[in-house]
């Protein structure tokens, strides 16, 4: 009974980050946070949150994270933004794997406005392929990693997915963000419960056995 309760309150915390996810992805645009809560934010308060922010790309320090998406294997291509609240790494979009190193990856010169979605961090490297910045070889868009490797300052720990362009022809492409949380908290709860109650039916019966002995 206690697991099923348990499951029933996951289930209802699911169901409202999910409300909170989908208000922020179709929301209007808002600027991106001061540096100064930077370092403080959670994941549950900012990620998936639209933003929209200026600066330039620093378009020698991209780099390219291995990616499978809809449209098949490729690289998600990162670029740092140099804003005046500091530095924000932005997924530009992805590009298949033929296009790695071709003039599609490279970011726009000058000023430029981006909206897109604030995202987590992916330390570590990818399922079984840890990240090698030696190697240049980069399986998750892990944000610190990346920092270090291009040799940012004041970078934002997390990093915003860029929305698609009005373009559908352009590189890198956008607007690919995966939203999807699995929520099989119901079925869980009524598996437990449905448990205790033949546990107390079985147990039951073997009382009333052992009372009629």
């Amino acid at each position: 009974m206690a697991l099923g309760a348990w499951q029933w309150e996951r289930r209802a915390w699911k169901l409202d980050l999910i409300a909170r996810v989908e208000a922020r992805v179709h929301a209007a645009p808002v600027p991106l946070p001061s540096s100064s809560v930077w370092r403080n934010l959670t994941p549950d308060a900012f990620e998936y949150r639209r933003v929209r922010m200026a600066g330039s790309y620093l378009r020698d320090r991209e780099t390219l994270v291995q990616a499978v998406t809809e449209r098949g294997p490729g690289f998600w291509v990162l670029t740092p933004l140099r804003t005046t609240a500091g530095t924000i790494l932005v997924n530009r979009g992805f590009v298949p794997s033929g296009l790695r190193g071709s003039s599609a990856t490279r970011a726009p010169e000058g000023p430029v406005s981006v909206t897109g979605l604030m995202r987590v961090s992916e330390p570590g490297g990818g399922f079984l392929r840890a990240n090698d910045p030696g190697a240049n070889r980069w399986y998750s868009r892990d944000v610190a990693a990346i920092a270090r490797a291009r040799r940012l300052t004041d970078v934002a720990p997390f990093f915003v997915d860029a929305e698609a362009s009005a373009d559908p022809r352009a590189l890198p492409v956008g607007g690919l963000t995966v939203i999807r949380f699995s929520n099989n908290h119901l079925v869980y709860a009524l598996t437990w419960f449905g448990l205790a109650g033949l546990c107390g039916f079985a147990a039951v019966r073997v009382w009333r056995e052992r009372g009629v002995r």
